[in-house]
């Protein structure tokens, strides 16, 4: 079923979580720390948070909960990633990191920090993923008990539909 506007509104969603992430990749570029360990990080592993001073490029199994974000892209030096993707520096090497949240997980994320996986009835929680579909970008699929979306249109397609978490 369409609602009138809901594309519009989709729309505008879309572009203020653009620019939410622009901002967090500024920032966590202008203020990434040196880690040792991202030598080992490589495309399709999962780190812990990431894309902020406080990050680690430490890998973790892409199941597990602090999974929260994936490896899209690696470099030596510094690249522009995909809009849907957060760049973050460590070590000599420059990652462009996909969010990987989970179905039914609760999210904690903020202009000036990464997003961090948080208990949905924990007040940090800003948004919940009610509905991950692989393989398709399209806001279109998400369903009435989505407030909002996520779409990562880079291989691997990947639509998150949001909504904000009940207290």
């Amino acid at each position: 079923m369409k609602f009138p506007g809901a594309r519009l509104l989709a729309r505008v969603v879309l572009a203020l979580v653009a620019v939410a992430a622009v901002i967090v990749t500024v920032v966590g570029c202008s203020s990434a720390k040196e880690d040792s360990k991202s030598g080992s990080a490589k495309v399709g592993d999962c780190i812990v948070k990431g894309a902020s001073s406080d990050a680690k490029a430490e890998t973790v199994d892409c199941s597990s909960e602090q999974a929260v974000y994936k490896i899209a892209q690696t470099s030596d030096k510094k690249i522009d990633c995909a809009t849907d993707y957060s760049g973050y520096q460590t070590g000599g090497a420059f990652l462009c990191l996909a969010p990987n949240f989970k179905q039914g997980s609760c999210y904690n994320e903020t202009s000036s920090t990464a997003v961090k996986n948080v208990d949905c009835g924990s007040t940090e929680a800003t948004f919940k993923v009610v509905k991950r579909i692989d393989g398709q970008a399209d806001e279109l699929l998400c369903g009435a008990d989505a407030d909002s979306f996520r779409l990562i249109s880079e291989a691997p397609k990947t639509t998150f539909c949001l909504a904000k978490p009940k207290a």
